[in-house]
């Protein structure tokens, strides 16, 4: 059973940068779609998608919040997903996890904490 760690979270200031990564073990990361989904701080924020990679690497989606502003890339080699964030904004502040297909029932690792503030 794939096992996920995800890391690169931080704080960040409004329009600054980070780079998430996802490290698989247990099985290969591209054997399976793969998603970046995160929720927002609050006790009624629902889990929300934000990326999704499909098994072959070809079709790669994003959410309408964040198009253009975000990347989603995968190296197979190192079983290792990324999320490259750029221009980032106050309402991206949450926990981001990767997840594989079916996103919203799939297990979730630790994840990792974005905090954009001035």
């Amino acid at each position: 059973q794939v096992q996920l760690v995800e890391s690169g979270g931080g704080l960040a200031q409004p329009g600054g940068s980070l780079t998430l990564s996802c490290t698989t073990s247990g099985d290969s990361v591209s054997k399976y779609g793969m998603n970046w989904v995160r929720r927002a701080p609050g006790p009624d924020q629902g889990l929300e998608f934000v990326s999704r990679i499909n098994s072959e690497g070809f079709s790669i989606s994003y959410a309408n919040a964040v198009k253009g502003r975000f990347t989603l890339s995968r190296d197979s080699a190192k079983n290792t997903l990324f999320l490259q964030m750029n221009n980032l904004q106050p309402e991206d502040t949450g926990m981001y996890w990767c997840v594989k297909d079916p996103w919203t029932v799939s297990a979730r690792g630790p994840g990792t904490q974005v905090t954009v503030s001035s």
